[in-house]
C-alpha cells in the first residue's frame, strides 16, 4: 500500500493554519495598496469585499464537510459535473492561484525587510522562498506548527496596531460620513475598484479544505474553522482599516509598502521595529501556507490520476509530496522575482473568483441531488446562487475597468 498523508491536524490547528492564510495575505501586505484605489472609502471597501467572499466561504464550509480530500475545488467539480477536463483545469487554477499568491506575498516581503536594512531584493526573495520550501518538506504537523506560531505573533501584531491607534477610533462618529461615498458612480468606482484588491486580503479560507486528508474529523472541523477563521479576520481588517484611515494623512498611507510599520512610526514616533518584525513573520506564514496549498492540490490532482503519478509520490519518512512541493516553491520563486506585487494580486483576484463561481455551481447541482445528507454541514440553497450573482458582478466591473484603462 502505498505511503498516505497523516491525518494529524486538530480543530485549533487548522484553525491557526486557516488564519495564517488569510491574515498573511492582507494587512501586512496591501492596505496601502487598497488606499489608494479606495481612498477614505477604504473600511468600506474591505467591508464589501467581505462581502463578496463571505457566501463563497459558506459554501467551501459545506463542501468541505462532504467531500474531506486533497483537491478539493477539483474533487467538487468532478462530483457535481463528472467532466476531467473541467476538474483539472479547476485544480491547476487553484494551484495558479496558490503560486501568484505567495509570490505577492513575498514581494511584500521586500518592502518590510527594509525597513531594517537594505538588501538586493533578489537574494532576499530566493533565500525566503528555498527556506520555507524546506519548511513545507519536513512535515505537515511541523509544518503547522510553525504556522500556528507564526499566526499567534500576527494576530497580537494587528491586536497592537489597534492599541496604539485606538485614540483614533474617538473621530469615527463624527468623520464616519466621509466614509459612505454618496450615490454617483464615481465614489462606488473606486470603492469597488478597492474592494477587488481587497478581496485578495481574504483569500485563505479555500486553502483549508486542500489538507483535508490531514485534518482529525473533517467533515465538523474543517466548516467550523473555515467560518471561525472568516469572521476573526473580517473583523480584525474593518477594525485596522478604520484605525489606519483615521490615523494617517491618505496621501501617506496610499501605496505604502509597509503601512503598518508606517502606522506606528506615525502614532508613536519611535522606530517601527517591533510591528516590522511581526509583519515579517505574517508574510513568511502566509507564503508557508500557499506553497502547502500547491503542493497538495498537485498531489490530489495525481493521486486522482489526472495529472502524473510522480507528483503523487508520498515520502516514507516526511509523509509529505516532496516532488510536489520542490516544483511549487520553484514556480513561486520565479513569479515574485519577476512580477510586481499589484499585478500579482488582481490576478489572484480574477483567477479565485472564477473558481468561486465553479465551485458554487457545483455545491448546486450537488445539493439537488442529495439536498441533505446526515452528519454533514449544510448551508440553504440560496447562498450559492448569491455567491455566483455576487462572483459574476465583480469579473465583470474588474473587466470593464481594464477595458477602460485600454
Amino acid at each position: 500500500m502505498p505511503d498516505q498523508l497523516k491525518r494529524s491536524l486538530s480543530l485549533p490547528l487548522i484553525t491557526f493554519y486557516g488564519l495564517g492564510s488569510i491574515l498573511g495575505a492582507g494587512f501586512y501586505v496591501l492596505i496601502g495598496e487598497v488606499a489608494a484605489k479606495a481612498g477614505f472609502y477604504t473600511p468600506l471597501a474591505f467591508l464589501v469585499a467581505s462581502f463578496i467572499a463571505g457566501f463563497s466561504a459558506f459554501s467551501f464550509a459545506e463542501l468541505s464537510s462532504r467531500f474531506p480530500k486533497s483537491a478539493g475545488e477539483s474533487l467538487y467539480t468532478q462530483a457535481a459535473f463528472g467532466r476531467r477536463l473541467l476538474s483539472t483545469t479547476v485544480g491547476i487554477m487553484v494551484i495558479a492561484v496558490g503560486v501568484v499568491s505567495a509570490a505577492t506575498i513575498s514581494r511584500g516581503f521586500i518592502g518590510y525587510l527594509h525597513v531594517f536594512f537594505e538588501f538586493p531584493d533578489w537574494l532576499a526573495l530566493s533565500c525566503l522562498i528555498v527556506g520555507l520550501g524546506l519548511v513545507a518538506c519536513w512535515g505537515i504537523s511541523e509544518s503547522v506548527t510553525a504556522i500556528s506560531l507564526m499566526t499567534i505573533i500576527e494576530l497580537s501584531g494587528l491586536l497592537y496596531v489597534l492599541w496604539i491607534g485606538r485614540d483614533s477610533l474617538a473621530s469615527l462618529p463624527a468623520r464616519l460620513p466621509d466614509m459612505i461615498p454618496p450615490l454617483e458612480m464615481a465614489g462606488w468606482s473606486s470603492v469597488f475598484s478597492g474592494a477587488f484588491l481587497a478581496f485578495y486580503a481574504f483569500i485563505g479560507f479555500e486553502d483549508m479544505v486542500n489538507v483535508a486528508e490531514e485534518v482529525r474529523k473533517p467533515r465538523w472541523n474543517l466548516p467550523i474553522a473555515i467560518i471561525v477563521c472568516f469572521v476573526i479576520s473580517t473583523t480584525l481588517y474593518i477594525a485596522v482599516a478604520l484605525v489606519a484611515v483615521l490615523s494617517l494623512p491618505m496621501e501617506i498611507l496610499a501605496g505604502s509598502h509597509a503601512p503598518l510599520a508606517l502606522l506606528h512610526q506615525f502614532k508613536t514616533g519611535t522606530a517601527p521595529m517591533f510591528i516590522t518584525l511581526v509583519s515579517l513573520f505574517a508574510i513568511t506564514n502566509g507564503a508557508l501556507v500557499q506553497i502547502i496549498l500547491g503542493s497538495r492540490v498537485l498531489y490530489g490532482l495525481s493521486d486522482q490520476g489526472w495529472l502524473p503519478p510522480c507528483l503523487g509520490k508520498v515520502n516514507p519518512r516526511t509523509r509529505t509530496p516532496l516532488r510536489a512541493t520542490c516544483l511549487i516553491t520553484a514556480i513561486i520563486l520565479c513569479m515574485a522575482l519577476w512580477l510586481p506585487m499589484v499585478t500579482l494580486a488582481r490576478i489572484t483576484s480574477l483567477i479565485t473568483l472564477l473558481i468561486f463561481t465553479c465551485v458554487n455551481t457545483a455545491l448546486i447541482v450537488i445539493k439537488r441531488r442529495d439536498s441533505r445528507p446526515e452528519g454533514i454541514f449544510v448551508v440553504p440553497m440560496w447562498v450559492p446562487y448569491v455567491a455566483i450573482f455576487i462572483n459574476c458582478l465583480m469579473i465583470i466591473l474588474e473587466l470593464l475597468q481594464v477595458v477602460s484603462a485600454l
